[in-house]
């Protein structure tokens, strides 16, 4: 027989996810033109508003002085118009015309100066590039892809976690992730997001956690073994599990008295251990319970304790349960 002990039980779930990264974008041109000068490496980590490409911009610095010229003179005729107005030497319509010109010519001086920025292309964020697509020389076009920047430190790890588990779940709880590449490691995160919906087709919600990445050992794209704690309980009631008797739906155990006396008694169990049982109600810590022989034993019956050798392997620490994701 054994003493039923009081332990930490944490309960967790064992899910499947997959790494993101915290920022990452396809980088593009948003002018046509040839490229004219790459200013990174394939992998090379960068800071914010690096210049990563320069398209070459000699049409469209020639386009923006044809800007200015236009509406400087625009801007000339107007001031003159307006005066000339003021005075009612001209026509109203006269005016309007003139305004409307001046407006056209500064908005079209407007975009051609933001075409020549444009074709500087910098790092909207510090990140490390990715594969280089293009080359010096090349001509490309408008919405062309250029390179990838992804932000590694920290990482995202998303993943699909069962309805029935959610209302154990809560922002800035604790996970556990490991990797396949790198055995033996454990990487700990927090949650920042619980999707407000759930997926209809596989009763699931999106999870989200950060992890921090500051060797950049994680990358996105890899799979993680998730331990998301649900719940941990300082002081839950365990016996080894052998010492169950089940009879359908209903459990019940023997414990001992302190003449030696065996009694059966039903009771309740909550999660299932690693060769344990919590017990939930109808038994308390330092309670005798009987392990071993419970097919033999009656009610009332008389039983001995075992060496203390014995009991040593029903003997454990503070166990993890994971639930059953069917």
């Amino acid at each position: 027989m054994l003493d039923a002990r009081r332990q930490a039980v944490t309960e967790s779930l064992s899910l499947v996810g997959t790494l993101t990264a915290d920022e990452m974008i396809e980088i593009k041109s948003e002018v046509d033109g040839v490229v004219r000068q790459i200013n990174f490496t394939e992998g090379e980590p960068v800071e914010q508003g690096r210049l990563l490409i320069q398209i070459d911009d000699s049409k469209l610095a020639a386009s923006v002085a044809e800007g200015e010229a236009n509406f400087k003179l625009s801007e000339t005729n107007f001031e003159r118009m307006r005066q000339l107005q003021k005075d009612r030497l001209v026509s109203r319509q006269e005016f309007d015309q003139t305004s409307a010109i001046f407006d056209v010519n500064r908005a079209g001086l407007e975009l051609k100066r933001q075409m020549l920025k444009d074709s500087r292309i910098v790092a909207p964020f510090a990140g490390t590039t990715g594969a280089r697509m293009v080359s010096p020389g090349q001509v490309i076009a408008k919405n062309t892809t250029l390179t990838w920047l992804v932000q590694m430190d920290p990482v995202k790890v998303e993943v699909n976690v069962p309805e029935r588990f959610l209302g154990q779940l809560k922002l800035g709880q604790s996970i556990e992730i490991t990797v396949a590449s790198l055995p033996g490691r454990k990487f700990q995160g927090k949650v920042y997001f619980i999707a407000p919906q759930i997926d209809t087709n596989t009763r699931t919600a999106l999870v989200k956690a950060r992890l921090a990445n500051p060797k950049q050992e994680l990358r996105p794209g890899m799979f993680a073994n998730l331990e998301l704690a649900l719940q941990i309980r300082d002081s839950a009631v365990v016996i080894p599990e052998v010492a169950l008797m089940l009879s359908g739906e209903r459990a019940s155990i023997y414990v001992v008295d302190k003449e030696m006396t065996a009694h059966l008694r039903p009771i309740k169990t909550g999660v299932r251990l690693a060769g344990d049982v919590e017990i939930v109600s109808g038994l308390l810590a330092g309670e005798k319970v009987v392990v071993e022989g419970t097919q033999k034993l009656r009610p009332g019956a008389k039983v001995a304790s075992a060496p203390p050798e014995a009991v040593l392997p029903y003997t454990s620490g503070e166990k993890t349960v994971k639930p059953r994701v069917d």
